[in-house]
Formats: structure tokens, C-alpha cells, sequence
């Protein structure tokens, strides 16, 4: 039964969660009092199925609530330790307190739930999850940031503490200007800790002006530590304005006492926000590339180019995309969304031609240096908005498509894209995406030419409530 606060938002006791939504919060239901009693769906934070909490209501609409837990009166019998001493703080990793299996099962349901329902075709029967060999220390990636308004702890604040409010880690949830100061993350193997912990103390010992998010100053900005699993590390250091002294004094540091660093980089960055894709990336020591291997492909990676996070999981990925595409070797390929032509490169050996489309130009240009680098010469890339590029000019100049792979950004395809793939009438098309609800609402719109006839999740990150998935469609 619920009861209200002074903000006339409810309060509801004793209510058991039942599921995990899409977005990773937890579903609980309560009854709602009114002309006619009824259920009404809640999305509650940090809590997992089988929880048994009262929660404070701090969103109403009218299908349904979001709320977050006041007291627990029963922990979930799933329920385990998080490793890391950061979890509910930093945001990542939310799910650290469900056993990996059980996230599997969520993941898998998560998927089939909305292909089923906002789809709403018919549908073959979903394989098993795909699941990550690793559970840690999986992402080649890591951004942390500089600020000198470290998130401080209830217990810091009560007890009025004159510390220091420097840090280096992750933004907290919805405070931009807020960071966690991280002591241990668990994504990122060997020696990234290590390197960002080094650089903390240096600059501390040196004085070094952490960045004001707030009021736009200091000297320093982001750190980007990238490793690959050919043993390649690049580090790039992000300063909000040069001071040759610092910068040059601080990265000799980091030369010295970390000589396995392959790749030293440094950014000006004098902008409003964090990204440096507009921005020149300049070289302090080392080359200004790093390298991934699939198989006996090599990819070149600079400091602005994307590559899938998760590069164990990603060759698995890329391994499902090449065994659902079944090439035979005189087909033309169509890769949408190319990047920086992974997937046009990995499966270029199986195809007569590849034509990779990209909307950054920088990508497509690292999409050819890997064609080079790797001596193949059946690949074309094009650089541009998809719906823009892709129309029914290009498909008569470049021919009708026999496959299409397409890997689109959250957000989905355009409707023009999807209206001139189904002109091309391409015998498949593998669809990868990271998120289903858009997949699903595509496959709607092509469902009157192409069937589903395989799909699989795919987890890329565990211990977070996000999840890829791979569809083959052939032509009816």
C-alpha cells in the first residue's frame, strides 16, 4: 500500500522485484487505487529479480512509474558480491551483483521480448546467447577524465573533511561536472590502472591543475589509455591548454616508466567538450598507430579510430556474421555502416567484390589502410549519410547487391536506406545491431519481402544491461 511524501510522489512498501527491463532497471508491479484498481508497471534502480524492497516513486506517467529503493527487506537469493569497490557509484558495470549466467538468461529474454513484440513477425526460434569468454578486463578502450571536484562520499561530508578534490576516473550519473575518483577498474587489462594511477600521483606531486568542468579551466583534461591483443598499447593525454613544460615533464614520465607504451600521444583540446575527433592528435613518442589482429588480418587503429570494444568478443561476432552471410565467392557485397571496414575486410576473402559505406570520412579512410595493409584488393569505400549515399544511383553504378550486411548505430536505419534495400531485393541480409528495440522496428518494415530465419544474441559487455544481436533475412 502506498503512502505519500511531502513531495505527493508515493512511497510503496514491501514490493518484490519480478524482472529486468531492457535499459537494465529492475520491474517490479504495485496496484494503483483509483475508479478501478489496477496494476501498474514500476522500473526501479540498482535492484535485481527477487529483491524485496519499499521504493520511493520519483517519476509518475500514466502507463507507468520509475522509482529507486529506500530499504531493502530481502536480498535477492542471485544477489553476489560486486568485485569492484566503485559499483553504485561510477555507473558502469550495474549488473555486477547478478551471477554472469543469470545476465545471460536476461540478455537472451531481453532480445526475443522485443523482436516478438515490437516486431511483431514471425520468428524462428532464438539460439543460445553467445557469451563472453571474459567477464573482466575485456575492453581495449578506456576514456577517464581529470576534474578537481572528486565525488565526495556521505562519509567524507559528515565528517567535513579538508581534502583533496582531485581526481581521475568516470563521470558519476547525470553530474557532468562530477567524477569518481577510480583506485581499480576492472575492464581494462594490465597495466592501464597502473598508468592512470601514475599520472594521478605525478601530477599531484608536481601540482599539475586538474580541469574545472565548471568554470572551464586547468591543465588537464582526458586520458585515453587503448590496448590491443597483439601486446600494443597507445595512451593519449588530453590538455585543456598547452604548457610545454608540464606537458613535456609529465609525458617523459610516462616514456620512462612505461617503456612497453607503444603509441604517446597528446591532444589540445580548448573546447567545450571532451571529444578530440575534430582535433589535432600529435605524436610525443613511438608510432602514431597501434594494430589489432583477427586471424591473419591486421587493423590499423589511431588515436580517433573506432574499433568494437570488446576485441575477443568481436572476432566471435565477426565469425557469426561470415557464417550467416555463407558467402561462396562471386557474390557482391553491400557492408552499411562499414566503420573502419572490419567486417568488409574480414569477409572480403569469401566474396568477389565488398562496398563498404561509412557517414566519417576518417573511417573510411582507415577502412582502406587496412584493404592495403592487408593486400585486398576487392573492396570499395564510400564515404557519407547513409540515405544519402545509398540510393538507387549508386546501386546501378556499383550493382544490385547479393548480400547486405548491416551493423547501423543504436538509432537504426533511415527509412529511405531500408526503402532502397528493399529495391535492391539482395538474396540476405545479416543484420547486426546493439539494439534490438530499432532492429526489430526495421525488420517490420522489410518483413513484406524478407523472412528471419536465424538470430542470436551476442554479449560484448558483460555486467551492463546492453547486448548485441545478429538476424539473418533471406528474400521470400
Amino acid at each position: 500500500m502506498g503512502r505519500r511524501n511531502r513531495r505527493k510522489l508515493p512511497i510503496y512498501e514491501n514490493v518484490e522485484i519480478i524482472d529486468l527491463a531492457a535499459e537494465g532497471k529492475a520491474i517490479a508491479k504495485v496496484k494503483i487505487s483509483g475508479d478501478e484498481e489496477r496494476e501498474l508497471i514500476v522500473f526501479v534502480k540498482d535492484c535485481i529479480p527477487g529483491d524485496v524492497v519499499d521504493i520511493q516513486v520519483n517519476r509518475k506517467k500514466k502507463s507507468f512509474m520509475e522509482a529507486y529503493p529506500i530499504k531493502f527487506h530481502k536480498y535477492s537469493e542471485k544477489r553476489v558480491e560486486a568485485r569492484c569497490s566503485h559499483f553504485g557509484v561510477c555507473g558502469g558495470c550495474k549488473w555486477q551483483s547478478l551471477p554472469y549466467k543469470d545476465q545471460l538468461i536476461y540478455k537472451h529474454k531481453q532480445v526475443v521480448d522485443q523482436l516478438t513484440h515490437i516486431g511483431g513477425i514471425e520468428l524462428p526460434e532464438a539460439e543460445n546467447i553467445l557469451a563472453s569468454k571474459k567477464e573482466y578486463f575485456y575492453r581495449n578502450k578506456l576514456e577517464f577524465t581529470f576534474s578537481n571536484k572528486r565525488w565526495l562520499t556521505k562519509e567524507e561530508i559528515s565528517d567535513e573533511l579538508i581534502i583533496n578534490r582531485d581526481a581521475l576516473g568516470f563521470h558519476i550519473p547525470k553530474m557532468f561536472d562530477k567524477i569518481v575518483d577510480v583506485e581499480t577498474c576492472y575492464l581494462q587489462k594490465d597495466p592501464s590502472n597502473a598508468i592512470r594511477l601514475a599520472i594521478k600521483q605525478y601530477a599531484l606531486d608536481n601540482q599539475l591543475a586538474f580541469y574545472d568542468l565548471r568554470n572551464e579551466e586547468g591543465l588537464l583534461r582526458n586520458l585515453i589509455v587503448r590496448t590491443s591483443t597483439t601486446g600494443d598499447l597507445m595512451v593519449i593525454l588530453s590538455l585543456y591548454h598547452e604548457n610545454k613544460e608540464q606537458r613535456e615533464g609529465l609525458l617523459t614520465f610516462v616514456q620512462q616508466k612505461f617503456p612497453e607504451i607503444s603509441s604517446l600521444m597528446y591532444v589540445i583540446n580548448p573546447k567545450k567538450n571532451d571529444t578530440i575527433t575534430d582535433l589535432p592528435v600529435k605524436l610525443f613518442s613511438g608510432k602514431d598507430h597501434i594494430f589489432e589482429q583477427m586471424e591473419n588480418l591486421r587493423f590499423k587503429i589511431g588515436p580517433k579510430s573506432f574499433y568494437q570494444t570488446n576485441s575477443e568478443q568481436a572476432y566471435e561476432l565477426y565469425c557469426l556474421v561470415r557464417e550467416y552471410a555463407d558467402l561462396k565467392g562471386d557474390e557482391l557485397v553491400y557492408d552499411l555502416y562499414t566503420g573502419t571496414g572490419t567486417i568488409a575486410n574480414f569477409v572480403a576473402k569469401n566474396a568477389k567484390k565488398v562496398i563498404g559505406v561509412e557517414y566519417v570520412p576518417e573511417a573510411i579512410e582507415d577502412a582502406k589502410v587496412n584493404s592495403e595493409i592487408n593486400e585486398i584488393d576487392n573492396t570499395s569505400f564510400y564515404a557519407g549519410d547513409m540515405k544519402d549515399v545509398l540510393n538507387e544511383d549508386f546501386v546501378r553504378e556499383n550493382g544490385k547487391p547479393d548480400t547486405i550486411i548491416l551493423d547501423p548505430p543504436r538509432a537504426g536505419m533511415h527509412k529511405d536506406v531500408i526503402e532502397v534495400i528493399l529495391a535492391a531485393e539482395p538474396e540476405k541480409i545479416v543484420y547486426v545491431s546493439c539494439n534490438a528495440a530499432t532492429q526489430a522496428r526495421d525488420i517490420q518494415l522489410m518483413d513484406t519481402k524478407y523472412k528471419v530465419v536465424r538470430y542470436r544474441p551476442v554479449d560484448m559487455f558483460p555486467h551492463t544491461a546492453h547486448v548485441e544481436n545478429i538476424v539473418l533475412m533471406v528474400k521470400k
